[in-house]
Order: structure tokens, then C-alpha cells, then sequence
């Protein structure tokens, strides 16, 4: 379920947690925080069903508002034809018939958390919408436009809606940490169902994945450093962010110790996530070092990478 981007954010956010916490920087049990960081992933996990499941709560609730039309004292005939097709779209029912989903409600309890008075005002909302409207005129059900209308609910109605937005920051302390990734997954599923397991939190490779680099970072902290410090000598030591370094880290890591993921791989994603999780001069930086260190390492003869292609 979870990508290695996902995983890496996961581990920088661990480690940095590590290095706040620890002024004398004793030593971690590396089980202990292993258990830690899978906390974290199945944490990421749960806000991705808990907001997939909402959605299932908004479409099938075409079914009990037309109930309550057809129960009203005074009955008309727009009530009697109210139109639920909502309820039936294919994206929604793969999401029900999906029995890792269903064991992860079961798992989290999820079903204990949804709002009903929310998932009322945003299908309310939802049925006045030209895009909803157009959806239901259409006898057919296009495999696109089953998908687009889903994730219309979820981009243009359920994350933007002030009530649920709030309940999420109530049930979710990694909202924050968590809230682009989650969206991002939560998009690929609905896109595509089969593409993603939510049952599995990481996948047996990922979890390893996961661990390892986790492990290296700590484990070969004072080798690394030992490549990172002589690059610095242009920087100002004192004004590069932490985060940075744990990324330089960890990057340095792959570079070295992960075979099998390509170096340009590895630069990209660290530049990336710098960009995105530092200051503004951090993909710089980040690429600067990285790319010095790997060309050293490389007329050195110490990275050896596996081409699955040959």
C-alpha cells in the first residue's frame, strides 16, 4: 500500500523525532523502533480507510435519503423518483467488496467513527451540484465517469468541508504529517482498486525496505557523517537544517547500501523531499552534496548497484 516515498518521508520523520528527543543521544533498541515506525505506517493506513469509508457513507446514503422522501407526510413525485444511482456506482462497491478494506474497518474499528450528521450535509450539498446532477442523467456506467464522480465528492466536497476536516484533526494526531499522502492514495485507489492492498500496510518488501534503511541511518551514523563533513566546508554548518542532514543521510545510505534502487533514483527523491519537507534551499543543497559525495564514491569504485536490465 504504502510507496518507498511514503516510506522514506516516514523514516526521516522518525529519525528526526529521534534526534529532538535525545539531547545525549542514548542508544534506541533498533526492535523498538522498528515497532515505532510500523506504528506509524498502519497509523497512515488508518486514516486512508477511515477516508475511503466515508466516502462509502456518502454514496450509499442516496438509499436512506430516498427512504425518507418516500416516509414524508406528503409525498411528491420528485420525491418518489429521487434518483440513486450513487449508491450503486462500481467505484463504491469495489471499495465494499474489497475484503482487506473490510478487515481493516473491522481492525480499526472505523465504523464506530463515522459522522452521520456530516456524511448528511456533504451528500446534501453534493446533490446540488451541476456535476452530480449530469452524473445521474447518464443511464450508463462508464468506467470514468463512475470513478470521476467519487473523486469529486472527495476532492470538492470531503476535504473541503470545515466539519469533517475538524474530525479528522480530532481522530488523527499524524494528520498533518499524513494529509498529502493519504489524499494521494486515497486517489490511486479509486482510480484504481486493484493497484493498491490496504490490508497490507507495507508490503513484505516495503516493510524490509523500511527497516533497513531505518537500521543503516542509525547503524552507520559516524561512517556517514565521516563522508558528509568535508563537503560542508561551503556551507555554513550551523545553518543547515537538520532535517537536511538526516536526509543527506539517508540517502547516502542507498547509495551504498541498497543495491538494487539506482543512484539517480535515490538523488531525485531526497532532492524532492527536501524541497518539500525543508527551506527553500534545501533541494540545492541536498543535490550539491549528494552529488559530490556519489561522485567521489563512484571513481572509488565503492557503490555497486544490480542492473536488472542486463
Amino acid at each position: 500500500m504504502i510507496s518507498r516515498r511514503n516510506i522514506r518521508v516516514k523514516v526521516m520523520q522518525l529519525l528526526y523525532a529521534i534526534d529532538v528527543i535525545r539531547p545525549e543521544k542514548p542508544a534506541f533498541a533498533s526492535g523498538d523502533l522498528s515497532k515505532t515506525l510500523l506504528q506509524q505506517i498502519n497509523q497512515t493506513r488508518a486514516l486512508v480507510v477511515y477516508l475511503l469509508d466515508n466516502l462509502v457513507h456518502i454514496a450509499t446514503y442516496a438509499e436512506k435519503h430516498a427512504r425518507q422522501l418516500a416516509s414524508k407526510h406528503i409525498v411528491t413525485e420528485a420525491d418518489r423518483s429521487f434518483n440513486i444511482k450513487l449508491a450503486g456506482n462500481e467505484v463504491i462497491w469495489k471499495i465494499k467488496e474489497d475484503l482487506d478494506f473490510q478487515n481493516v474497518l473491522s481492525i480499526e474499528k472505523t465504523e464506530s467513527l463515522i459522522d452521520e450528521e456530516i456524511i448528511k450535509k456533504i451528500f446534501l450539498e453534493l446533490i446540488t451540484t451541476a456535476t452530480y446532477k449530469q452524473y445521474i442523467t447518464e443511464a450508463s456506467r462508464e468506467k470514468k465517469a463512475e470513478s470521476a464522480i467519487i473523486s469529486f465528492i472527495f476532492t470538492n466536497l470531503l476535504l473541503t468541508h470545515e466539519g469533517f476536516l475538524g474530525k479528522l484533526e480530532e481522530l488523527y494526531p499524524n494528520l498533518d504529517d499524513d494529509a498529502e499522502m493519504a489524499e494521494q492514495m486515497v486517489m490511486q485507489y479509486l482510480h484504481k482498486p486493484s493497484s493498491m492492498h490496504v490490508g497490507d500496510a507495507a508490503a513484505p518488501d516495503k516493510w524490509l525496505y523500511a527497516k533497513t534503511l531505518l537500521n543503516t541511518v542509525l547503524d552507520k551514523e559516524d561512517y556517514l557523517m565521516e563522508l558528509i563533513k568535508p563537503k560542508l566546508k561551503n556551507w555554513d554548518s550551523d545553518r543547515i537544517a537538520l532535517i537536511d542532514m538526516i536526509l543527506l543521510k539517508m540517502g547516502l545510505s542507498e547509495l551504498l547500501y541498497f543495491e538494487t534502487i539506482p543512484t539517480k533514483v535515490t538523488i531525485n527523491e531526497y532532492i524532492d523531499i527536501a524541497k518539500e519537507y525543508s527551506t527553500q534551499q534545501s533541494g540545492q543543497f541536498v543535490n550539491g552534496i549528494l552529488d559530490s559525495i556519489h561522485k567521489e564514491l563512484i571513481s572509488q569504485n565503492k557503490i555497486q548497484k544490480v542492473d536488472f536490465k542486463k
